[in-house]
């Protein structure tokens, strides 16, 4: 359990507390919206509810729970198996499917298939909930994973990732109609200063480098493939929208 405490300022005057402690925290609004429903915000040492409007100067206190311990467990669900041995397996991650289990997704994610495919045959480098998980992709996006078998498998990849070994090439559709045919873009990567869930281009962010080649153009859309000599939260989706 964790207390934080933080100062509403002068543009922070009339703002609901739930919107404030989203803002300072990497929480969803709704997640705020609950700790004030068990009691956890407290402003000038007084319980308040989520639509509080804060006042300037006004103290806030945030009481944050450990999080909940879980356990992936294996479960029956089809994989796109690329390849296999003894040390790795590299699976065909769809569209729409979590790699590992966190608040909100505990079933049906990669993992979850995994276990139920492999069964205690993973690395346990990364522990229960991201068993033989090396590196990830997001959600929304499809694309192949490496899943380490055993830990020194687990360790020789991750090695590798740090050295940017592996290749690895993405393909989007992007908004707008790019002009270039090819070209590079090199803007470090964080947390964006407005939005602290949303990672954006910012100055001392971490060092970011996608290379881009557009494959067709389609008059307000652009298919590209982004080439990443590093691999930053988001990066493809921060980089597109700064050219």
């Amino acid at each position: 359990m964790e207390k934080l405490d933080f100062i509403a300022g002068a543009d922070n005057g009339g703002k609901r507390v739930d919107i404030f402690i989203s803002e300072k925290i990497p929480l969803t609004r709704s997640a705020a919206s609950k700790l004030c429903e068990r009691g956890n915000v407290l402003a000038d040492g007084i319980a308040v509810k989520k639509n509080h409007k804060l006042s300037h100067g006004e103290s806030v206190t945030v009481t944050v729970p450990d999080p909940e311990k879980i356990e992936a467990v294996g479960e029956n669900i089809d994989l796109d198996i690329i390849y296999e041995d003894d040390d790795v397996i590299l699976i065909n991650k769809p569209q729409g499917m979590v790699v590992h289990p966190a608040a909100g997704n505990y079933s049906g994610t990669l993992v979850n298939a995994v276990l139920y495919h492999c069964g205690e045959s993973l690395s346990g480098i990364n522990g229960k909930i991201r068993p033989g998980i090396v590196h990830r992709i997001d959600k929304d996006t499809s694309g192949i994973l490496i899943i380490a078998k055993n830990d020194e498998a687990h360790i020789s990849l991750s090695e590798q990732w740090k050295q940017n070994k592996p290749d690895r090439k993405y393909v989007a559709l992007v908004h707008g109609n790019i002009k270039e045919d090819a070209f590079t873009v090199n803007l470090p990567i964080g947390r964006s200063a407005s939005d602290r869930k949303k990672m954006a281009v910012v100055p001392g962010g971490r060092n970011a480098v996608t290379h881009v080649k557009v494959l067709e153009r389609f008059g307000r859309y652009t298919l590209v493939e982004c080439a990443l000599d590093t691999g930053r939260t988001h990066q493809i989706r921060v980089h597109m929208s700064h050219i």
